[in-house]
């Protein structure tokens, strides 16, 4: 148990008739990126939101950092970080006027000054949040949300909205958080993100956990035949195999070395997981 971040037996909700979530089991480890996938509706909000505190659950076993988030304590409180999916107003504040603010609500915070230069806002420190663009101020709600020094911090679809070059940027900022031993819960759609950050990904589909597994094995990823693909005189040739090398060496054998228009690719994890979700293309 110590060194499990978040365990979850039979989790259940109910909204009248409805059953958001219906019996799930998960085990999060200390120190590790777990990435909870699923479509809208498919009751992963609800199932972060019990985790959270925020919502009660209708039945099963929950315990956050050794305690059950249903009857949360101050204590316990300071010890999970939450960047939710929308911020609320801004204050007409500074960066470093906001961060001191948030860090008078824990008994032991992290430097606000070192916790700006985490995020990448050095040089914003003294600006007010109106004047910082949306990537900075997402930068902005992880600051808070790792002000307290969490355990575990929560992260709620953290780059939505963003330009490619600054999802990267943030993806730095989220391994540096884990490379200090930081737990992180996130929710992304974006399943370039869940295999670029996460060390395990679980998908849910209708309020149920369909799987758990490394993002390369997810869904039998690591052992799927291959889709070997190339341009032959008679136009463009493709050939699904378990032994991609042995083709790939015949090809060429065939074409004296270079294969024109060589590919070979296995299911991507967007392929894997529409699949088990039950999604058209």
């Amino acid at each position: 148990m110590a060194e499990t971040a978040v365990r979850v037996r039979g989790l259940r909700k109910r909204y009248g008739d409805v059953e958001a979530v219906g019996g799930v089991d998960l085990d999060i480890s200390r120190g590790e990126v777990f990435a909870l996938l699923g479509p809208n509706g498919a009751g992963k909000s609800t199932t972060v939101e019990i985790l959270e505190g925020h919502r009660r659950r209708t039945g099963g076993e929950v315990a956050v950092l050794g305690a059950d988030p249903g009857r949360p304590t101050r204590s316990w409180r300071a010890r999970i970080g939450i960047v939710l999916q929308t911020s609320g107003e801004q204050p007409p504040l500074s960066v470093r006027e906001l961060v001191r603010h948030f860090a008078g609500y824990y008994p032991s915070p992290r430097d606000p000054d070192e916790v700006i230069e985490a995020v990448g806002l050095a040089e914003k420190a003294g600006s007010r949040l109106s004047q910082l663009s949306g990537g900075q101020r997402r930068r902005v709600d992880v600051a808070l949300g790792i002000i307290g020094g969490p355990e575990l911090l929560f992260l709620d679809e953290p780059t939505t909205g963003f330009d490619p070059d600054a999802r990267r940027r943030f993806w730095k900022l989220i391994e540096s958080l884990a490379g200090d031993g930081t737990t992180i819960l996130l929710t992304t759609h974006y399943l370039d993100e869940a295999e670029a950050l996460a060390d395990r990904v679980g998908v849910i589909a209708g309020g149920r956990l369909v799987e758990v597994a490394p993002p390369w094995e997810l869904g039998g990823r690591a052992t799927a035949r291959a889709r070997v693909s190339w341009t032959a005189p008679e136009g463009p040739q493709a050939l699904e195999t378990d032994s991609p090398t042995q083709v790939v060496a015949e090809l060429g054998h065939r074409f004296d070395g270079e294969v024109p228009g060589l590919t070979v690719t296995r299911p991507t994890l967007e392929d894997t997981y529409l699949s088990m979700i039950g999604a058209d293309r």
